[in-house]
């Protein structure tokens, strides 16, 4: 299947995955009709747009959000549900490109998405299935080396709350035989993605926010002095514009266009499995994902089932069978899932830049972006936003930090980045397989 876009005649729904099967109820917010204005208009109600318009009503700002398809359509609210401190990029990776100054304020701010999205759902009575703690896991002696540099690497910038677990250790959290060990991170965790993008829409509309859904836009005049958004039933003009389309913006601002690539992920969720089975996989609740370049990643739901996420595909396509996909990936890791049914398969966008590292910016003296979190938009994106929020409200130190950060293209521009980042993955996990 093609990368995904908006319809743009009828309803846009969301995918048929485990997350929209349960998701909470919400209202049909209605489409933008006629010319409106206010102080700042968003594009996106995913993580980042719905972060940033909540930081903005609470400071008592006029606020509208402009979704193409409905909250939480796109990555935000179809991920892995996992709560995973850190960028794609390592600290030792930001340290070796932008100076120990860049690092240090990165290292700062690593754990915040995390805090947020605890403070969101403790504020405003969010029910998301919220739970603590994550666990990397190595399968190989060099993957222990790695986690354990990771350990001493955080510890060096005072972060000293996670530990390392060995096989016989890790066998307490994971029941499975194929890790060698492993790295828990106890402010980490795991929720239901898309209940968290309700909850946040609705305590921003709690606020006197606004939010037009079924509304893909088709222009945005990001240089005015008073930027306009378009859409084919109206306008938004406003003092302030902030992108937050991430993989889903699309052709509409071709200035970002080139800046990220949409890279799909895949999910599925088994059939309830029952508190003894389930219990018997992860006993102690935690999320996992291991740390090899194209990863695994799983936890269990509140119902008792797992799901069970892996794969990348440059440039967003969908595998024909995602199911056919993952399955010999999870029954590995759990031998005892062999045959077991798969209710929901699913796949989604999202954004990856060159350097792996999420890139804040202005086009214009008055709008703004957030986008390329490169795998890690649940926390980045809640932490963009109230940086973005900051910026706003007139305090950019933070902002000019990430501003300040020299963004990458893709090498061979818009027409051999999918080829190249392939070539790229193809080694990476040849070097996974040989465990080095």
């Amino acid at each position: 299947m093609a990368i995904e876009t908006f319809a743009r005649n009828g309803q846009t729904k969301h995918t048929g995955s485990y997350y929209a099967a349960s998701a909470n109820p919400a209202p049909e917010r209605p489409a933008l009709i006629g010319d409106t204005h206010v102080d700042i208009c968003i594009v996106g109600a995913g993580y980042s747009g719905l972060s940033t318009a909540l930081h903005l009503a609470e400071k008592g700002y006029q606020v509208a959000i402009v979704e193409g398809a409905r909250v939480g359509w796109g990555a935000s609210g179809r991920n892995g549900g996992q709560i995973v401190n850190g960028l794609n990029a390592s600290l030792q990776t930001i340290k070796g490109r932008y100076g120990q100054d860049t690092a240090n304020f990165v290292a700062s701010l690593v754990q915040e998405g995390g805090e947020i999205i605890r403070e969101r759902v403790s504020t405003y009575k969010i029910a998301c299935d919220l739970k603590p703690g994550n666990i990397f896991t190595g399968l190989t002696a060099a993957h222990m080396k790695e986690l354990e540099a990771r350990r001493a690497l955080w510890a060096s910038y005072g972060i000293t709350n996670q530990t390392m677990l060995d096989k016989a250790q890790l066998r307490d959290h994971i029941g499975s035989d194929v890790y060698a060990g492993g790295l828990i991170d106890p402010t980490g965790g795991h929720m239901h993605p898309l209940n968290l993008c309700l909850g946040e829409a609705a305590a921003f509309e709690s606020l006197g926010g606004v939010i037009y859904e079924q509304s893909p836009v088709l222009h945005a005049d990001t240089e005015a002095a008073k930027p306009v958004v378009t859409t084919a039933g109206g306008t938004v003009t406003c003092t302030t514009l902030v992108l937050c389309g991430n993989a889903y913006l699309g052709h509409v601002v071709p200035a970002l266009e080139s800046r990220v690539m949409p890279v799909s992920t895949q999910m599925m969720a088994t059939a309830p499995l029952g508190d003894d089975r389930a219990n018997a996989l992860l006993p102690t609740d935690k999320c996992v994902e291991d740390i090899r370049y194209i990863l695994d990643y799983f936890r269990l739901t509140a119902d008792k089932r797992l799901i069970f996420g892996g794969g990348t595909v440059y440039g967003g396509t969908d595998p024909a069978d995602v199911e056919a996909k993952l399955r010999p990936a999870m029954e590995k890791v759990y031998p005892s899932l062999k045959g077991v049914k798969i209710d929901y398969a699913w796949s989604g966008n999202f954004a990856l830049s060159f350097s792996r590292v999420p890139q804040l910016g202005r086009l214009g003296a008055n709008t703004y972006f957030a986008h390329g979190y490169s795998g890690h938009g649940v926390t980045g994106s809640h932490t963009f936003g109230k940086i973005l929020a900051q910026a706003i409200d007139g305090d950019k130190t933070r902002f000019d930090v990430f501003a300040k950060v020299p963004w990458l293209p893709f090498p061979g521009g818009r027409t051999l980045r999918v080829p190249y980042s392939m070539i790229g993955s193809w080694y990476y996990a040849l070097r996974d397989r040989l465990g080095v």
